[in-house]
């Protein structure tokens, strides 16, 4: 099997305990209390997008009030773009572990994309956020230099492959490390974002264990095939 599978499921929200006070503990835990919030936030975005989420329901869901989640972010528009950042630090960070630079330039490929078609398939609120930000034309990416630092990171990662495959003579010349990223994401991305239409109208469940797995491969292949001489 080409690419070892990875879980990389989001943590369940954060559960408040029974009958602590809200703001007890704001000032011992503050980032565990902003943790909890992102956590409720991110739960509320993705079922009701930007427009439809309330911060009075993702108070009344965390460990703390609306005050203070106005205290922390500002306002809405504010907790949304900081959930974007944890979400988009999430995957990079996870892509950073995978150790491309020590792996051969074929196998660094093989193993980035089967991790990522993996993590889109496990973390489908990744890919709602980003559907949600694209409602919005990626308004909330661009006032963020923090997510526009941390997804550059990928297109060297995958640039520094890139050019060892070449140095090799295992990867073709001519091709954009922008390009590449753009073929992984979108053979990870359409596999989740359009999984329930794709069901309604062919009858094809493509979460199901089987056509995961011949699409995750199918994914590999296709990358290998636009990288190799």
């Amino acid at each position: 099997m080409l690419g070892s599978r990875k879980t990389n499921e989001m943590p369940a929200s954060p559960a408040r305990p029974a009958g602590t006070r809200k703001s007890a503990s704001w000032t011992q835990d503050p980032d565990g209390v902003r943790r909890n919030i992102l956590a409720v936030a991110r739960d509320e975005f993705v079922e009701n997008g930007l427009s439809g989420a309330r911060v009075d329901e993702i108070a009344a869901k965390t460990s703390t009030s609306k005050r203070m989640i106005y205290y922390y972010f500002g306002d809405k528009e504010g907790l949304y773009r900081a959930v974007l950042e944890e979400a988009y630090a999430r995957i990079r960070n996870f892509e950073r572990s995978l150790d491309l630079a020590g792996l051969p330039p074929r196998e660094a490929i093989v193993s980035l994309t089967g991790f990522t078609f993996d993590y889109h398939a496990d973390n489908p609120d990744f890919v709602r956020l980003v559907m949600v930000e694209n409602i919005h034309h990626a308004r909330h990416l661009q006032s963020s230099p923090k997510i526009a630092d941390l997804n550059l990171s990928v297109i060297d990662m995958i640039g520094e492959v890139y050019e060892r495959g070449l140095r090799e003579g295992v990867f073709r010349e001519g091709l954009d490390p922008i390009d590449i990223h753009l073929t992984i994401s979108a053979l990870s991305f359409y596999n989740v974002s359009n999984r329930a239409s794709i069901q309604q109208v062919f009858g094809h469940d493509m979460g199901a264990p089987e056509a995961r797995e011949r699409r995750r491969l199918s994914a590999i292949e296709t990358v290998l095939r636009m990288l190799c001489r």
